[in-house]
């Protein structure tokens, strides 16, 4: 159920509506936009009379959301959400690049891989210190080493840090390193672990699962949400079908479509989306195109050397020369690089 507050609504009254929420069993969010203060209370509760909210001082409308994802939905707010970081924006104007190693191989690699990555302007250094990987024999990651060298290489170059999260228990050993938290795909369905993210301060950005609907993707973003923590982006990677040119399909419609059902920024990853190297600059102009509010790119200068995902690497050069490109395109659509 939506509460939407009269403009003119004093600090008190909106005090009383979710008193009265919260005596009736509803777990109660609010969402102040630029000119109304939203309610959501979620609870089932299918034959709760609204007149009971809607009769209270101050409140303007009440109806119920029909979708299953509440706190998500822009019907609970209307305004696109804004994750600040810094001097970081994601869900603005601005597009934000997310760039580096799919894993941390190396001091020396990570440090130079992050010195590209400044040298483009780009902001975000992504790269892997706990790596789920499809075989158990290939290279996991460097654990807290990883972690610690990418936090040293993003101080040194005065980026921002991104890397994954599998497990409950890694969480704090990450949370002391890292900027923002990646939920991978496989993990997209991992409740326990998205209800303890939702205990965190720190932006969260959840990937699409290899086979999952856009309403389970948002689903899972509810649960962070419902966990407290506003600050969460999500990010396409593909999903699984039929065809096997591609590593994966890239469903670049669902930029539009979460769009208009939420109000989370959308990421894109043709890295991940595509596997291999040169259907991924056709792919990032597409996700730029089509709205998106930040491309996430996997970079290796030595990418036959690679221990993971080496095939989808860009090359720094061509790295750099999309970055142009990605300006030119943000630019026809009315945003920035």
């Amino acid at each position: 159920m939506v509460v939407i507050l009269e403009k003119n609504a004093t600090q008190q009254q909106i005090e009383d509506v979710i008193k009265h929420l919260e005596d009736y069993g509803f777990q109660v969010h609010t969402s102040i936009g630029v000119e109304r203060t939203v309610i959501g209370a979620i609870g089932v509760q299918p034959n709760f009379d609204t007149r009971k909210i809607s009769i209270l001082d101050g409140v303007a409308e009440v109806y119920r959301v029909t979708t299953p994802y509440k706190l998500a939905s822009r019907s609970f707010h209307e305004e696109n959400t804004l994750i600040k970081i810094k001097d970081v924006e994601i869900g603005g104007n601005q597009v934000a690049i997310i760039a580096g190693p799919c894993s941390i191989e190396s001091e020396e690699q990570i440090f130079r891989l992050a010195k590209i990555v400044a040298d483009s302007g780009v902001k975000i250094l992504r790269g892997g210190a706990f790596k789920p990987r499809t075989s158990p024999y290939a290279f996991q990651g460097l654990g807290e080493e990883g972690l610690k060298l990418m936090r040293d290489a993003a101080d040194e170059y005065n980026l921002l840090m991104i890397t994954e999260v599998m497990q409950i228990e890694h969480i704090e050993l990450i949370d002391r390193y890292t900027d923002i938290f990646q939920l991978g795909a496989r993990n997209m369905q991992n409740f326990s672990l998205l209800k303890e993210l939702g205990k965190t301060e720190k932006p969260v950005m959840l990937k699409r699962g290899i086979a999952a609907t856009i309403e389970e993707w948002l689903m899972s973003a509810e649960y962070i949400l419902s966990g407290g923590n506003k600050n969460v982006f999500l990010c396409e990677r593909g999903i699984r079908t039929f065809e096997n040119y591609t590593r994966n399909t890239f469903d670049l419609s669902a930029i539009p479509v979460v769009h208009k059902k939420s109000h989370l920024p959308v990421v894109a990853d043709p890295s991940h989306a595509t596997g291999l190297r040169d259907q991924v600059p056709p792919m990032a102009r597409a996700a730029v195109a089509a709205g998106a509010d930040g491309i996430m790119i996997e970079i290796h200068d030595d990418p036959d050397h690679a221990l993971s995902d080496g095939p989808q690497a860009l090359l720094p050069n061509t790295f750099l020369k999309l970055i142009d490109e990605l300006k030119l395109i943000a630019h026809a659509i009315g945003r920035k690089l």
